[in-house]
């Protein structure tokens, strides 16, 4: 599961919806509150990957984002790069907040982890994703994005709380609409996601307690190593890739999987 976590978090097709559809396969969920909480938990493991990956970039935000804006407090027009990518963040950052806040009984609850919901997400997702493809104009690098930008960015993370939707593939998505080209999307995207990963996992994890005893700790332990592992070479392909290629495979992949679990359920061969 650590695996399966770490490869699809940042790979555009979704993590909870490989993770609940292999959780249903191999009857490990026991309820819906105890698996929301094991996959926010096994994401810190996700968290720890993008942190080292891209800790020169975090220790370069951090610390120009502190000096302009806390230290000399400098007008934003005169702030360097990474400081106003520090804002990009933020501003991209808030409409997550505000719909987890505001749908947190929902997204914890039994709709959001039906394989109906997932199954549709990815696809309609991918369609759209297809869309931004044939509609994107690629000019923009990450050091262009505007509050504009971050903000369509941060609403279409937004849209990843419903399963299935996929945290990168509709940060990615939005990058695309927003005029930025595949590797800014997605390198944007990943920086976007640690503030989001790192509320809602330490957030569950605190919940989550009451759900473990010493055996289910060492289940999270073992999941989070391996999801740490697998995020790294996960986002170093992700990056690589897409300087060369489009996202056609992973919008194809999408569907192909979202029709297979459909018939799967057809079929009753798994229940929703």
């Amino acid at each position: 599961m650590g695996i399966i976590q770490g490869i699809t978090e940042f790979l555009p097709i979704s993590s909870t919806g490989h993770l609940t559809l292999a959780g249903k396969l191999l009857d490990l969920i026991e309820s819906d509150k105890q698996w929301t909480s094991f996959i926010a938990v096994i994401q810190l493991g996700t968290l720890f990957s993008i942190l080292f990956y891209f800790r020169k970039e975090i220790i370069q935000i951090t610390y120009e984002f502190t000096k302009e804006n806390i230290l000399s407090r400098k007008k934003f027009e005169s702030q360097g790069a990474n400081s106003k990518l520090g804002w990009m963040i933020i501003i991209g950052t808030v409409p997550v907040v505000l719909t987890g806040l505001l749908f947190k009984d929902v997204i914890e609850g039994a709709l959001t982890k039906n394989l109906y919901v997932i199954s549709t997400s990815l696809i309609v997702l991918a369609i759209i994703l297809a869309v931004a493809e044939l509609t994107a104009k690629f000019q923009k690098d990450i050091d262009d994005i505007t509050f504009k930008d971050a903000l369509i960015i941060g609403l279409a993370q937004s849209v990843s709380l419903i399963p299935g939707s996929s945290r990168s593939g509709t940060t990615i998505t939005g990058g695309l609409f927003a005029g930025l080209n595949r590797e800014a999307a997605a390198r944007f995207s990943f920086l976007l996601s640690i503030p989001a990963i790192f509320a809602s996992g330490l957030l569950q994890l605190y919940q989550s307690l009451k759900y473990l005893d010493t055996q289910g700790l060492l289940n999270v332990l073992v999941a989070t190593f391996f999801s740490t592992i697998a995020g790294y070479l996960a986002i170093d392909f992700l990056l690589k890739y897409l300087k060369r290629r489009t996202t056609i495979l992973f919008i194809v992949y999408r569907i192909a999987l979202g029709i297979i679990i459909l018939l799967l359920l057809s079929f009753d061969i798994i229940q929703p």
